[in-house]
C-alpha cells in the first residue's frame, strides 16, 4: 500500500525562457545574502524526494552524496537517479549553481544529500520515508558533514507515530526539518488540510504563495502553518537537462530549505559556533514578511532573508 505521495502539483512549462536569478528567489531576498558573501557553503542539506538528475548542467557539483529507499532500480541503493522530475525541481531550488546560465538556487554553494524515498510513479511507503530519515540523521561526510536541514516535499494523510518518532529524533539532532503542507486547499481560507509530516509541530510547515503574495488557492490552511513561500510558477532544473515551471507547496518547500542554509552560515559565521535547531527555526520565523491574511493560511508571513546578516564577512 502507497502511504505516502507527492502532492498534486502543476507542471506549466518546460525548457521555458527565464533569468539565472528565478522570481521566487529575489521575493525572498536571496540575492541579498549572496551579496555579503553568504550562499550556503559547507551546509548539507538532505532532499528526501524522488531521487536527483545531478548531471543536470546547474546541479553538478553540487549532490555530495545519495542513497535510494525505493524499490526503482531493482532496489539498488547507490541508484538514485531521479525518474519522475519532482526531486531535481526541488534540488535546484535550494541549490542549482550561480554559475551564469540556467538557473540559481536559493543557496547555490550549499551541498546535497540525495535520499530517494520516492518511486517514479509519485508514491512511497511510510516505511521509505523513515528509513531516508534516519539515514540523513546518521549520516556523515568524508570530511565529518552532517546533515542540517532535511527538505520533505511529500506527505500523507496518516499520523503514523513511527514517523513522528524520527522526526523529533532528527529536531533533537539539531536537524531542522521543514515540510510542505499540502495542495489540497480549495481557494478558501480556513480549509483546515492535515497531512503528515507537515501537520507535525516539531516541523517548519511551510504555505505557498503566487507572486503578488497573496496564498495559492492550492495551499492547505490550518493552525500549524508556519510561514510561506513563493510556489506559483516556480521555474528551476527538470529531468534531462531541461527547466520548468511547477506549482505547489512542494515548490515552496525548497526555498525555505536553502534559505536555512544561508542563515546558518551567516550566522554560525557571525557566532562562531553551531546553531540548535530552535535557534535556527527563530530566524527563520524573524525573517517573515507580514502580510494581511489569517495566520493559518500565512502563518508568520512571506519568507525574506533580507533582515539578516547585516555584515560583509571577513
Amino acid at each position: 500500500m502507497s502511504d505516502i505521495h507527492l502532492f498534486p502539483i502543476e507542471v506549466s512549462t518546460t525548457n521555458t525562457k527565464h533569468n539565472e536569478i528565478p522570481k521566487g528567489i529575489n521575493m525572498i531576498e536571496a540575492p541579498r545574502m549572496w551579496d555579503i558573501g553568504y550562499k550556503g557553503r559547507g551546509v548539507v542539506v538532505a532532499v528526501l524526494d524522488t531521487g536527483c538528475e545531478y548531471n543536470h548542467p546547474d546541479l553538478q557539483g553540487q549532490v555530495i552524496d545519495g542513497r535510494n529507499f525505493t524499490s526503482d532500480y531493482n532496489g539498488n541503493p547507490e541508484i538514485f537517479l531521479d525518474n519522475h522530475y519532482h526531486g531535481t525541481h526541488v534540488s535546484g531550488t535550494i541549490a542549482a549553481g550561480l554559475n551564469g546560465f540556467g538557473v540559481a538556487g536559493v543557496a547555490p554553494e550549499a551541498s546535497l544529500l540525495i535520499l530517494k524515498v520516492i518511486r517514479g510513479n509519485g508514491t512511497s511507503t511510510y516505511e521509505s520515508l523513515i528509513e531516508g530519515i534516519e539515514y540523513a540523521i546518521d549520516w556523515r561526510g568524508r570530511d565529518g558533514e552532517q546533515v542540517r536541514v532535511i527538505s520533505l516535499s511529500l506527505g500523507g494523510g496518516i499520523n503514523d507515530p513511527r514517523l513522528h518518532s524520527a522526526i523529533k529524533r532528527a529536531v533533537a539532532q539539531g536537524i531542522l526539518v521543514v515540510c510542505s503542507a499540502g495542495n489540497l486547499g480549495d481557494g478558501k481560507r480556513y480549509t483546515f488540510k492535515k497531512t503528515y509530516p507537515a501537520y507535525y509541530p516539531e516541523v517548519v510547515c511551510v504555505g505557498a504563495v503566487s507572486e503578488d503574495k497573496k496564498p495559492a488557492d492550492f495551499t492547505n490552511t490550518n493552525d500549524e502553518i508556519d510561514l510561506v513561500a513563493p510556489g506559483v510558477n516556480i521555474v528551476s532544473t527538470y529531468t534531462n537537462n531541461k527547466y520548468a515551471e511547477l506549482s505547489g507547496t512542494s515548490m515552496a518547500t525548497p526555498h525555505v530549505s536553502g534559505a536555512a542554509a544561508l542563515l546558518i552560515e551567516g550566522y554560525e559565521s557571525k557566532l562562531k559556533r553551531t546553531l540548535s535547531e530552535a535557534e535556527i527555526y527563530r530566524l527563520l520565523m524573524n525573517n517573515t514578511e507580514k502580510l494581511g491574511f489569517n495566520r493559518k493560511s500565512v502563518g508568520a508571513g512571506l519568507l525574506n532573508i533580507s533582515k539578516g546578516i547585516t555584515k560583509k564577512r571577513t
